[in-house]
Order: structure tokens, then C-alpha cells, then sequence
């Protein structure tokens, strides 16, 4: 059914800066929903608009705190079922737990699949989200999954930042794809940083696959988390002779020893979108900057109420 009315956009205290960007390019406001605590510290949500028969769009990611955050998008969209919206949307910019997406070790859970079937579960009808860590999570679904990438937001601003396209680097192994998806839609060189990683957050760079000297290059990853990843890979890159080292990076997790880390590596600029909201000692880096998905997202949310294709967003 076609729906003659605007979405309803409603979110919970992840990234709210995030969602009334969102809800001001789409020419509308957020809807009214009291997400709070009960003096024990259990959330308590309650929708003050009428959502029956509605398009709703939830705008949640599930970033620090993790928990908080992710029990926010359940509830808010348990409620929305209970109050017989049309159809819910959760629209997940970061998507949270999407690390353990195999078992990489006896005795290991999947917790990306598990937050799949909680969503399904609590009611979500459909899924938005940028940049998942890992593509497969989207078979985890049973539900539609609209998979949006960064890529155009970063790859307008490499080409405003630098007169020759730099060369585009995949931090390890996996981000190969990414890095060669980039450095094809600006027809430059790519290179890959050989890293082994002892323990989780812990990386030792061993070699680099590629060339990069008297070069500007750009370290490209989708999560930037304790930065131990980006700023090795950026010495090992000075090492072989770059001249000027910048780092995108989607989604600015930034816990830990990250800003320092950040701070005293050869790394020109970080960077990043708004996916994540930008704790104080983030946003007083000098070194990161930050642009926003909002026009993105609220694209999406647009053609999906009006039934139009979101084909060319996959960028």
C-alpha cells in the first residue's frame, strides 16, 4: 500500500544529531518517543504518536554503550509492533556485534546472527545499514536488508582533497574488495598492509603488497575501533616511502587508546562519518573529521516509503 503520509522517523540516544539531520532533509521531525530509565536502570519507552497503519523508521546504532544501545532499538521496536505500525524499519548505521559474524574457534558464539533473529523477533520488517563489517551478515536476515556503503560521501571528498588521486590502501587482508572497489571508481593504484593479529585489538604489521613511494595514500577500513590497525599500517607506509598519509574510516568507534594512538601516529587527518556520534576527546582531535551520511540514509528512507528503487545508492 502506497502511503500518503510523510514517515514517521523516531529514535533512541545513540547518535540523535544523527537522525534530526536525517529528519531535516526529508523536511519533516523526529516523532514523539520518551526513551528512558526506570529508576532500576531497566529502559522504558513510550510512543506519544499515533502509529497505526504508518511507515516508522527507527534510527539506532548500536555503538557505545552496545547494550544500552541495542536494547533501545528492541524496545522501541517491540512497541511499535504493539501499537500496529505498517511497516518498521530499523535503520542501523553502525551495526553492533558485527565482528563475530563466524566461528573463528571452538565454543564461539555468532552474535551478528543473534542480533538478526532479536530484531526479527521484536518485529523489525526491514533493515538499512552502511558499511557492514561483514556482507554475508545480510543473508542472517529474512527480512529485506538494504546494504549502503560510504562510498560516495568519501569519494567526493578524496577527490576535492587531493589533485592527484592518491593510492588507495586496504589496511589488511580482508579489506582488499573495499580498497579495490575505490581505487577503480578513481582509477588509481591500490595497495594492501600484510597483518597478522596476535589477540583481538592487537595487530603487528609484517609487509606491504604494493607500492606507494614518493605517493600520497590513503589508509581505508570501515571500523576504526582501538587504532592500533590504522596507525602501524600508517609507519609501515612512511617507512616505504609515502609522502603524505590520510585514513577514512566509516564508523569512528575510537575506544581506548585510539585518539592517543591517533595523536602521535604520522597520519595526516582521520576521516570518518557520523554513523557514531563523536565522544569529547573525538571530537576535540584535531587530527579527525568527520562528515555526515545523513543525506544518504534519509535517501534511503525516502524511496523506500515511496516504493521507489534504492538500486543506485549501492555504491
Amino acid at each position: 500500500m502506497y502511503q500518503t503520509e510523510p514517515p514517521l522517523l523516531f529514535t533512541g540516544n545513540a547518535n540523535r544529531p544523527l537522525a534530526e539531520a536525517i529528519a531535516r532533509y526529508l523536511n519533516t521531525q523526529l516523532g514523539r518517543a520518551q526513551v528512558g530509565n526506570f529508576s532500576d536502570g531497566e529502559i522504558n519507552v513510550e510512543i506519544a504518536d499515533n502509529v497505526r497503519g504508518r511507515d516508522t523508521f527507527i534510527i539506532q546504532s548500536t555503538s557505545h554503550p552496545v547494550n544500552r544501545n541495542l536494547m533501545e532499538l528492541l524496545i522501541i521496536t517491540d512497541a511499535l509492533r504493539r501499537a500496529s505500525a505498517d511497516q518498521i524499519v530499523a535503520v542501523i548505521p553502525y551495526y553492533g556485534y558485527a565482528r563475530q559474524d563466524r566461528k573463528v574457534a571452538p565454543r564461539t558464539p555468532i552474535t551478528s546472527k543473534l542480533v538478526a533473529d532479536m530484531l526479527s523477533t521484536a518485529g523489525a520488517s526491514r533493515v538499512v545499514s552502511i558499511d557492514l563489517h561483514a556482507g554475508q551478515i545480510q543473508g542472517f536476515f529474512n527480512v529485506p536488508f538494504d546494504h549502503l556503503y560510504a562510498a560516495p560521501v568519501f569519494l567526493e571528498d578524496i577527490k576535492k582533497n587531493f589533485e592527484v588521486p592518491p593510492v588507495i590502501v586496504s589496511p589488511d587482508a580482508g579489506g582488499t574488495e573495499r580498497a579495490r572497489a575505490y581505487s577503480k571508481r578513481m582509477r588509481t593504484n591500490m595497495a594492501i598492509v600484510d597483518k597478522r593479529r596476535s589477540a583481538p585489538n592487537k595487530c603487528e604489521v609484517m609487509n606491504l603488497i604494493g607500492s606507494v613511494e614518493g605517493r600520497d595514500a590513503v589508509l581505508l577500513d570501515d571500523i576504526i575501533d582501538t587504532a592500533g590497525t590504522i596507525t602501524q599500517s600508517a609507519k609501515a607506509l612512511k617507512e616505504n616511502g609515502a609522502k603524505r598519509v590520510s585514513a577514512y574510516c566509516v564508523h569512528p568507534v575510537l575506544s581506548g587508546p585510539a585518539i592517543d594512538r591517533i595523536e602521535e601516529s604520522p597520519i595526516e587527518e582521520v576521516v570518518v562519518t557520523d554513523t557514531i556520534h563523536l565522544h569529547e576527546k573525538a571530537a576535540n582531535c584535531k587530527k579527525i573529521r568527520q562528515l555526515s551520511v545523513a543525506a544518504l540514509l534519509g535517501e534511503a528512507i525516502r524511496r523506500i516509503h515511496m516504493h521507489d528503487s534504492v538500486t543506485s545508492l549501492f555504491v
